[in-house]
């Protein structure tokens, strides 16, 4: 198996442990990863503004991949909305396809739909399959309880991601519970974490990342699994932030699933970057049997 790997923007700059445990569970199950040469910013950011500027920047990163004869596999939920969006947009509209062509013409590229574009999530429960990656498992976790939060651009809109139900989803706790790990239910599993509304309103953006914090800790969540870069930053480093400013302790970790995962797929948690997570994961490593 092997796929056109897009990191995006964030992942790169400010998770690098998510790159990085990714491609250890990816090499252990034996998955070719292959990154995108010149891979650019999805255009996500743009889209409400600059419509058109969007479908380029989105469509330039899949012409790359379609050179490379590659399905696109992704890890940032904004950039797995834009750039599925993106795809069907151009591959059911011609009159837009024509325009963003010119455009990509420019760079001596053609949008020509022939990829599909994935989550790793999605890639691995329907490509790889949960009872292979089953497995592949060498430690199971024993007692630890687990607050799966999926974010909201790996949901919606259900019109183009058509993966997991919108509202009572189910496949991240399925691969949560490969690994021995007991998927629990909260309050308010769907609500954002507030990470869209950091660097406009960052008082909401807490205050929501706050609340969605409580729920987790009521609920008796040893650790919170997100797929997200801006989930796990609003659940890691800004957990920090909220003790600093508010005085509230959560001391929750938030892993990656790529980090959980491959804790039990036998690899080391010094090459799944759990040095690099904000709120310390000792904790967790405890449960692993």
């Amino acid at each position: 198996m092997e796929y056109a790997y897009f990191l995006g923007c964030t992942i790169p700059f400010r998770l690098n442990h998510y790159d990085l445990s990714t491609r250890k569970v990816a090499q252990a199950l034996g998955i070719k990863l292959v990154d995108i040469p010149g891979a650019s910013c999805c255009g996500l950011q743009i889209e409400s503004v600059l419509y058109n500027g969007w479908l380029a920047s989105s469509a330039y990163n899949i012409c790359k991949a379609e050179e490379m004869g590659l399905d696109m596999v992704v890890l940032c939920n904004g950039c797995h909305t834009s750039l599925i969006k993106a795809n069907k947009t151009l591959k059911d509209k011609k009159h837009l396809r024509d325009e963003i062509n010119e455009i990509l013409k420019t760079v001596d590229l053609e949008f020509k739909g022939k990829i599909e574009i994935k989550h790793f999530v999605t890639m691995l429960v329907q490509d790889y399959g949960i009872d292979k990656i089953k497995n592949k498992i060498k430690k199971q976790f024993d007692g630890l309880n687990v607050g799966a939060h999926d974010g909201c651009h790996f949901l919606k809109p259900s019109d183009y991601i058509r993966f997991d139900d919108p509202e009572m989803p189910k496949h991240l706790d399925e691969l949560i519970e490969l690994t021995g790990a007991k998927s629990v239910k909260y309050k308010d599993r769907l609500r954002c974490c507030g990470g869209p509304l950091l660097s406009v309103n960052e008082d909401l953006a807490t205050k929501l990342a706050r609340e969605k914090l409580a729920n987790f800790k009521e609920a008796g969540v040893n650790c919170i699994i997100t797929i997200c870069p801006f989930c796990n930053i609003m659940y890691d480093s800004q957990q920090l932030k909220i003790k600093e400013v508010h005085g509230e302790t959560y001391d929750i970790p938030s892993l990656l699933y790529p980090q959980l995962l491959g804790l039990s797929l036998g690899v080391d948690s010094a090459e799944l970057g759990l040095d690099q997570n904000a709120v310390p994961t000792d904790s967790v490593l405890e449960f692993l049997k």
